[in-house]
């Protein structure tokens, strides 16, 4: 359940009345995007109110006149999607501020610096939204921009949304650990035992996240393994 202080009001108006209820944007957000969620992380209180301010509860009465229900969670799930969300100023520039570092994260671990083959830091894209003027609109889903982002702060960093297939092979003595992080983090790749009791694996992943993936490998090798990019795909070209 979000708390009070984080919960911003949505309000739907039906003729003279009002109807307000106290919700978590993000998971409204995810609402309205079809994804399924759970009616106790959306609300901070189970209550329909005329004045969240006043702490105005409206009576059964009201709401099975006005929604044929009394079920709060159908008529909350009414209020978020027909009605409107009302941000203060800060709770709307907090939003915006997590809103925008989520894309340039997403670019980050997505897009390489085609001129070296190397991701740039989140503070870089950041940095070159700004100086592009990229507008982010604070409740559409994140990756839902990226490709649009991408597009604006092209003419600012060299920048390309590309997908590489790597090799890696494991000396016998690390692959149990390796190989159970690997089906930790990644939903699936190829694997073959080679003769000497070594894993190759063969994993296609982001561009940007290949020095994070050989950076965890490496810890848990200790440095012995063998890796080499065997294919790479420029997955928008011209966006």
């Amino acid at each position: 359940m979000v708390s009070i202080d984080d919960a911003v009001v949505s309000r739907l108006k039906k003729g003279d009345n009002k109807f307000e209820i106290l919700v978590d944007p993000e998971k409204v957000a995810e609402f309205k995007e079809g994804k399924e969620i759970n009616m106790d992380d959306v609300l901070a209180y189970p209550g329909i109110y005329r004045d969240v301010r006043k702490g105005d509860l409206v009576s059964e009465e009201d709401l099975q006149k006005n929604f044929g229900t009394t079920d709060v969670f159908e008529i909350a799930k009414r209020i978020m999607l027909e009605g409107e969300l009302q941000f203060t100023t800060e709770q709307r520039r907090k939003l915006l501020e997590q809103k925008t570092k989520e894309i340039a994260d997403i670019i980050s671990r997505r897009a390489i610096n085609p001129q070296t083959n190397t991701p740039h830091p989140p503070q870089r894209i950041l940095n070159a939204m700004e100086q592009a003027g990229v507008h982010v609109d604070p409740f559409l889903d994140t990756n839902t921009q990226v490709d649009r982002v991408v597009k604006s702060i092209k003419t600012i960093l060299p920048i390309r949304i590309e997908s590489i297939v790597v090799q890696i092979i494991i000396p016998p003595q690390y692959t149990g650990k390796v190989y159970s992080e690997l089906k930790r983090s990644f939903e699936g790749f190829e694997e073959t035992w080679l003769n000497d009791g070594s894993l190759q694996v063969v994993l296609t992943i982001p561009a940007g996240i290949e020095g994070e993936l050989l950076q965890k490998i490496g810890s848990l090798t200790k440095g012995n393994f063998r890796s080499k990019i065997v294919k790479r795909t420029d997955l928008y070209g011209e966006i």
